[in-house]
């Protein structure tokens, strides 16, 4: 009986596969950013590749740098990936990737290529952040050294996840975010742009972190309207605030108010709800977006009795006002100069009104421009910080 059990399991061990497609850390050239470029009709490929030496030496700092890039170019993208190993000594390894930037140049020619590589790629988890480098190549951000993280793409991945959560105007949208916004007939992409602030070469330079203040830093810089997979334009600061507003995709953010008499106060966004609903009005589409949002005194510059209720209404009031201005505007630019539904007021319509729907997602970017919209806010200040009236008072 002991013979044939051994025997049994002899035989099943010839089936067992084991880790057949295991790979060892020295063999692997771990890529943490992608930047694609156009080279003529051609793509050039930046890869930002971790040194696993510099990360985990525990020896102190060097006069290395802690990733290092790799560029090739190919008439397809995943033939420029395999070009690299000409000048990398390992094979490039994808899974864990945290930023694509794609260039303006192949924005505005088109993504569908760059996002059908990285999509099908096996590697290729779908959690990395995609931006669009502004006014500069993509090559160029991924060669900017960076402070408090060492390696520049987790910085660049951190910093718009604070920025979103904490700012506004960026919007941190992922690989299937992405595609499901160019394939819906019901809304436009927009995402983030990335620009370099500051000397390229300094910025290239080890002394750009060995400084205090930093000479060279990547900075987000507004979204980038699309249509379809094609670049349009670009919405400015407050512009791609409104756009996050509607969105609903505003944590926290801060604000100027004008007080009654001069001068300003800052409100602290706390808490922020937004309701978009459709509807017709005789026979015509109708949007009406409803924001709400929770807010604290954060600053005052500006001589305002806040032990008063009226005074709190009148700020409240005036924020009421500067919000739903620049909502409105922001809609009236989209219309007018994109003439695209990156706010989704088409999904919100096939959701609401199907039979409406049906009839016009065909031509629903030509029914945007002209679309009717309501837009209301209500700010509540709740609290006044740690003091009521500012110490200038007395």
């Amino acid at each position: 009986m002991r013979k044939l059990v051994m025997g049994c399991l002899v035989v099943a061990m010839m089936f067992v596969s084991g880790c057949w497609n295991r790979r060892e850390m020295n063999d692997l050239a771990i890529a943490v950013a992608y930047g694609i470029d156009k080279a003529g009709d051609h793509y050039r490929l930046t890869v930002q590749v971790v040194d696993p030496g510099e990360v985990a030496s525990q020896k102190g700092s060097s006069d290395r740098t802690p990733v290092t890039t790799y560029q090739a170019t190919g008439e397809t993208i995943f033939e420029a990936l395999r070009r690299l190993t000409k000048v990398s000594p390992r094979k490039i390894y994808n899974s864990h990737l945290r930023m694509l930037v794609i260039s303006e140049k192949v924005a505005v020619d088109g993504i569908g290529n760059v996002l059908d590589f990285v999509s099908r790629n096996h590697e290729h988890r779908a959690d990395f952040y995609v931006v669009i480098a502004k006014d500069t190549t993509a090559a160029n951000t991924l060669k900017i050294l960076t402070h408090l993280e060492s390696i520049p793409a987790n910085q660049m991945f951190s910093s718009l996840e604070a920025s979103e959560r904490s700012w506004a105007p960026t919007s941190a949208i992922t690989l299937d975010e992405l595609i499901d916004d160019i394939v819906s007939s019901g809304k436009q992409p927009a995402v983030t742009g990335l620009r370099i602030k500051g000397s390229q070469t300094a910025g290239e330079s080890k002394e750009n972190v060995n400084e205090i203040a930093s000479s060279t830093q990547l900075i987000y810089n507004g979204l980038a309207v699309f249509k379809k997979d094609k670049l349009l334009g670009w919405l400015n600061e407050e512009e791609s605030k409104a756009y996050n507003y509607i969105q609903d995709n505003v944590d926290s953010t801060v604000g100027v108010v004008y007080c009654p008499n001069g001068g300003n106060a800052a409100l602290e966004v706390m808490r922020s709800d937004t309701k978009v609903k459709g509807k017709l009005e005789d026979g015509k589409p109708f949007i009406d977006i409803s924001v709400r949002m929770r807010a604290n005194v954060g600053e005052v510059r500006c001589s305002i009795d806040l032990s008063k209720e009226a005074s709190i209404k009148q700020l409240e009031q005036n924020g009421n006002r500067k919000v739903q201005r620049f909502i409105e505007q922001a809609i009236a630019t989209v219309q007018n100069k994109y003439k695209v539904d990156i706010f989704g007021f088409g999904e919100v319509m096939h959701r609401e009104q199907p039979k409406y729907w049906k009839a016009v997602r065909d031509d629903w970017d030509a029914q945007f421009q002209k679309l009717a919209y309501r837009v209301n806010v209500d700010i509540r200040i709740r609290y006044l910080g740690t003091q009521s009236n500012s110490f200038r008072k007395k």
